[in-house]
């Protein structure tokens, strides 16, 4: 019997400017915030932060990430927000932030407030944290029972963040309707673990409609560190629609393929989120056989925004063909989603892909 599930965050707002009202969204919640943040983010925006808080009379306490969404981390933070007896928890920074923060309300059974800093990621709005090692690598998706309770989005702020950051954005934005496609011919399940409904369908293909028709111009913007429609507009893409397509449409290959890099070592760790997952889309498209057109469009918008899409972007150029058949291995891994894509492929196919991606790119003009 088919089971339809559709997932969002009780509230979310965006706009330049949003983070001065922080104060009064989270008084809804409670009354004593336990603030996560890493150190940069707090320097960049602690001090309206609690300013904000201040004025709506709610009691806090902050203490900095230390970097990686690892159950040593979550369990860290848990613990001292035990001892601070906060009743709300809010998170300020990038993707594994975010994530963290998520863990730790769930584990205290508390509401959690996000507000992302950069618009690189479209972990704010979803009901799960992706779970790595303390040395970085993939371990496991967690998920939870309810979405956040609050997403708050100062385009501003996201605006004043590196371009690059806001590309990324917008590479792993274009993943979402990319894979919704795949589970939608699989049959296979959402990230909420229902067949996907036509919201969530329909808002998976309006975000790469957005990116791709104002991505480009979005990005030159906030290079000059500007606000525009554009970048409005694509900064709910990157957050609102690729949050909610990802969950309620479902994952395939991209990010299992951008997991997967996590078995190897090298300067690709120096590389975002989203510049993984835009390798990722070209060799999940390469495995569905799309049409070299439709690949190539990919390809010369990535080049556009400066996304990789070269093993040399990767910092791969070099690597061994057995390491190319871990990085195959692990995004084929059992907890990953790859097979949402097709569950006969193997480590060879995959890294046969990922190779076959390098060299079309480089015929692309």
């Amino acid at each position: 019997m088919s089971k339809f599930i559709f997932s969002s965050p009780r509230k979310y707002v965006q706009g330049a400017g949003v983070l001065d009202e922080l104060g009064t969204y989270v008084a809804e919640l409670g009354q004593h915030a336990f603030l996560v943040a890493d150190d940069i983010v707090w320097k960049l925006i602690g001090e309206r932060t609690q300013k904000t808080l201040k004025a709506a009379g709610i009691e806090f306490s902050w203490q900095q990430f230390n970097g990686e969404a690892s159950s040593n981390e979550i369990n860290r933070l848990t613990q001292l927000a035990k001892a601070q007896g906060s009743n709300v928890v809010v998170g300020l920074g990038g993707g594994k932030t975010l994530d963290t923060v998520k863990a730790i309300a769930d584990e205290l059974k508390q509401p959690v407030a996000i507000v992302p800093t950069v618009a690189s990621t479209d972990a704010p709005c979803s009901a799960l944290s992706v779970i790595y090692s303390d040395s970085g690598v993939f371990e496991s998706y967690r998920f939870y029972s309810k979405n956040p309770d609050l997403v708050l989005v100062d385009t501003a702020v996201c605006a004043g963040a590196p371009a690059r950051l806001f590309a990324s954005g917008i590479a792993d934005g274009l993943a979402t309707w990319v894979e919704a496609q795949a589970v939608l011919r699989s049959h296979a399940k959402s990230m909420v673990n229902g067949d996907p409904t036509i919201a969530g369908t329909a808002i998976a293909r309006a975000c790469e409609e957005t990116l791709l028709t104002w991505g480009y111009s979005a990005y030159t913007a906030v290079s000059e560190k500007r606000v525009t429609p554009a970048v409005e507009a694509v900064v709910e893409a990157n957050t609102l629609l690729s949050g909610l397509g990802f969950e309620n449409a479902g994952l395939a290959g991209a990010h299992a393929i951008h997991n997967g890099f996590t078995a190897i070592d090298g300067d690709i760790h120096h590389l975002t989120h989203g510049e993984k997952v835009a390798y990722g889309t070209l060799t999940q498209m390469v495995l569905e056989q799309r049409p070299d057109e439709e690949i190539a469009r990919y390809i010369r918008f990535y080049r556009s925004i400066k996304m990789p899409t070269t093993l040399k972007e990767l910092h791969l150029e070099n690597e061994s063909w057995e390491n190319l058949l871990r990085v195959g291995a692990l995004a084929n891994s059992e907890g990953d989603t790859l097979k949402n894509l097709n569950p006969n492929l193997s480590p060879e196919d995959i890294a046969n892909a990922i190779v076959a991606v390098d060299a079309f790119s480089r015929t692309v003009q």
